[in-house]
């Protein structure tokens, strides 16, 4: 009995032991860690990002506007020929169709013409009598230096050559002029180079004699109007000399740069709106005639505000906001308030001062990495 109540207690003093081993090991491995160091978490911009972003410095510059019009391309008029037939007749060849770029002096058509074939008779005549005017001349001459005529007779004869001379030359200066050709055919040619913006003839079609309307129109489009119409509450503002941006639906995202240069001072009495022109210079053809285009006028309204690169400007919950940059350790949110935003700019009214410096490329990445933290 005594070996057993000895064995007992052995074994309650083994399993005492084993519990305070175990709490042992179990208070070593819950000991407390280090605190980590503040700075190790703060953000830093890295080489890499710092090349990628855009700085811009805020600025104080006055408050631009705009006015918005609806406007069409057209021909400059210093550059545009129109052809008229010079004769009546059939129509027996058109060379040229609407769009075509032709050459100056190039064939367009060609009019078979009775009035041609009249024109031809007289140059025959013309050509006739000169040639009758010269022998009778040189028959005289021979009868004065013989003491045969008088000289009174003599000067006739070679006023008579003078004349006939004259209407021989005017009637081939009307040949050489018109392109009158053989077989009683005009030959219509392009008084300029440039593209064939109307055409109003076909083959076989009869002109008339008295015919007065441009039968083609010639347009250099080297150089282009831009005529754009202004309703009259905007007409005060508008002047000569003011900048003009112009789009149009046929290049998304191109805008063509130029200034208004004249304003013609009445109103359309259908649209109540004045016209204002705007020239552009046009190497590549690019904008043709009667393309529908939108012109944008920019002015200066009396207010100076700060002004930021608008892509700047980060929105979020109906919030706007910039990043300000101090160095790379330090980088704020910024909330702002935008008075006015017009093109690549942003007038701010409240939240930032001339001098400070914002982020105005790849600001997102920054945004997120600081406000997510």
């Amino acid at each position: 009995m005594a070996r057993e109540q000895r064995n007992t207690a052995a074994n309650g003093h083994a399993m005492i032991l084993l519990a305070f081993l175990a709490a042992a090991m179990l208070l070593g491995g819950c000991a407390p860690e280090a605190l980590p160091d503040a700075d190790a978490n703060a953000f830093t911009l890295s080489d890499t990002m710092f090349a990628r972003i855009g700085l811009d410095t805020v600025r104080m510059l006055p408050v631009e506007n705009s006015v918005e019009l609806n406007a069409r391309i057209a021909p400059d008029e210093g550059r545009l020929a129109r052809v008229y037939p010079i004769v009546g007749g059939q129509v027996a060849d058109v060379r040229v169709e609407l769009g075509d770029h032709v050459a100056k002096g190039q064939t367009l058509a060609v009019i078979r013409s009775s009035e041609v074939a009249k024109l031809e008779r007289k140059l025959i005549e013309a050509q006739s009598d000169m040639e009758v005017a010269d022998k009778n001349l040189a028959t005289k001459q021979e009868l004065f230096n013989s003491q045969l005529l008088s000289e009174r007779k003599l000067v006739e004869a070679r006023y008579d050559v003078e004349k006939a001379r004259a209407r021989l030359k005017d009637m081939q200066e009307v040949f050489s002029i018109y392109q009158f050709q053989a077989g009683s055919q005009y030959i219509v040619t392009a008084p300029i180079s440039g593209y064939v913006i109307e055409k109003d003839v076909v083959r076989d079609e009869t002109l008339p004699s008295d015919h007065h309307e441009a039968i083609f129109t010639i347009a250099e489009l080297g150089s282009i109007w831009v005529l754009a119409d202004v309703y009259e509450s905007d007409i005060a503002r508008v002047k000569e000399g003011m900048p003009a941006e112009v789009s149009t639906l046929s290049y998304p995202g191109k805008v063509f740069s130029g200034q208004v240069d004249k304003i013609m001072n009445m109103l359309d009495p259908r649209t109540r709106t004045m016209r204002i022109r705007i020239t552009l210079p046009n190497p590549e053809v690019l904008l043709k005639p009667e393309m529908i285009a939108h012109v944008r006028l920019t002015y200066q309204d009396n207010d100076t505000l700060p002004a930021i690169p608008a892509s700047a400007v980060i929105s979020d919950n109906n919030r706007e906001q910039v990043m300000v940059f101090k160095d790379r350790k330090n980088i704020d949110t910024r909330r702002i308030s935008i008075a006015h935003s017009l093109g690549g700019t942003s007038w701010v009214a409240g939240g930032l001062k001339p001098g400070e410096v914002v982020i105005s490329k790849e600001q997102l990445f920054i945004y997120d990495a600081l406000n997510d933290r």
